[in-house]
């Protein structure tokens, strides 16, 4: 490969991350959620990674754990949103896919199917997210159902948190005391906690938890946070710079010349820009590293190119530069882009190669 963009994936970090979680909720089986290509990176391998230790694997739909499955993956996988239609309760239960369901169709379709194998059900509870799942009042009433049912293996109970990555707000406690009312009397397992709540929140525990971000080595929060800080970032996006060029004060960089130079500045080309996934709305001042130097993106992200401040560095064409990892955290970037890590995760495109460590 002639251009030098790259994620290079550290797979022993999304190891110690996943311990970490195992560690925090020490009386829990975590499932790593690896949806979304394991957030960009990569499912296949973050699986086969994790697999001789994990408890179980969440994905988001029943593609995703078809490649985990073709892959040669045994380990169990959760389908978060459940199945989308009927016919392909048929394919999760060949594949012994367990199910969220989390609304009246999914429900009436799971009763009347005719599995050759008995099914693992996470029944989800909308205490507050208002996203997916049955309301409250709704649980106990449909309770007796499930508990008739012949081909159920198992019912575990769950909800998801809608700001437990807000440490400040007592919401996440309202909508666990929401939960804990709503499946009172019934006796199953409980699978509540998120990477946030997983990080701050051990009253949430319980039974199952659902690592996420955190696997990735990114925190949920926008402020320090004491476990947190054990997390190890997974994924450095690299590249290169290409060019080096002298601008006198006055000059502007970039499209719009949004940039203006206040003194004689050294610019870096770098080879990696918003086609390959870097935010095109990150600001002037968003940190940039090369060669393990903090520096400063300036002008405007370009599709294939971006550009950096060189001044008062010893820099070469072909030095390394890194976009975030692990001298550049994906958690800053995001703050100085106005989004979030997730967002660049997933955002990074298949013209990046992944390149694995571990």
């Amino acid at each position: 490969m002639a251009r030098p963009a790259v994620a290079v994936i550290d797979l022993n970090a999304i190891r110690h991350n996943y311990r970490l979680a195992k560690s925090l909720a020490a009386h829990a089986k975590a499932f790593a959620i690896i949806k979304a290509n394991a957030y960009g990176h990569g499912a296949v391998r973050v699986a086969q990674a994790l697999e001789a230790e994990v408890d179980g694997f969440g994905v988001a739909c029943i593609e995703e754990a078809l490649e985990l499955r073709d892959s040669g993956i045994k380990a169990p996988i959760l389908l978060l949103e459940g199945v989308f239609t009927a016919n392909e309760l048929i394919l999760a239960n060949h594949e012994s896919l367990s199910l969220v369901v989390h609304n009246s169709q999914q429900l009436e379709d799971l009763l009347v199917a005719k599995p050759k194998n008995k099914f693992k059900i996470f029944l989800k509870v909308d205490t507050g997210m208002h996203r997916l799942g049955f309301a409250p009042t709704e649980v106990k009433a449909l309770w007796p159902r499930l508990q008739a049912c012949q081909h159920l293996e198992s019912i575990t109970l769950m909800t998801h948190f809608a700001r437990a990555d807000e440490l400040s707000s007592d919401y996440t406690l309202q909508q666990l005391q929401s939960f804990k009312a709503a499946v009172a009397g019934l006796t199953a397992p409980y699978c509540l906690a998120n990477s946030p709540a997983i990080l701050a929140w051990p009253a949430t525990h319980y039974d199952c938890v659902r690592p996420g971000l955190m696997l990735y080595g990114a925190s949920p929060f926008t402020q320090a946070q004491a476990a947190a800080q054990h997390l190890k970032p997974a994924m450095r996006l690299e590249s290169a710079l290409i060019a080096i060029r002298q601008l006198a004060a006055g000059e502007t960089i970039g499209y719009g010349g949004r940039f203006r130079c206040e003194q004689a500045t050294t610019v870096g080309v770098v080879a990696l820009g918003y086609a390959d996934g870097y935010p095109r709305h990150a600001l002037d001042g968003t940190p940039i590293a090369v060669n393990g130097i903090r520096t400063r993106l300036i002008g405007r992200v370009s599709m294939d190119m971006l550009t950096l401040d060189l001044t008062g560095l010893n820099c070469q064409v072909g030095d390394r530069v890194q976009l975030w990892g692990d001298t550049v955290l994906a958690t800053e970037v995001a703050a100085a882009s106005q989004t979030i890590p997730y967002t660049l995760f997933t955002g990074v495109t298949r013209r990046v190669p992944l390149t694995y460590l571990g």
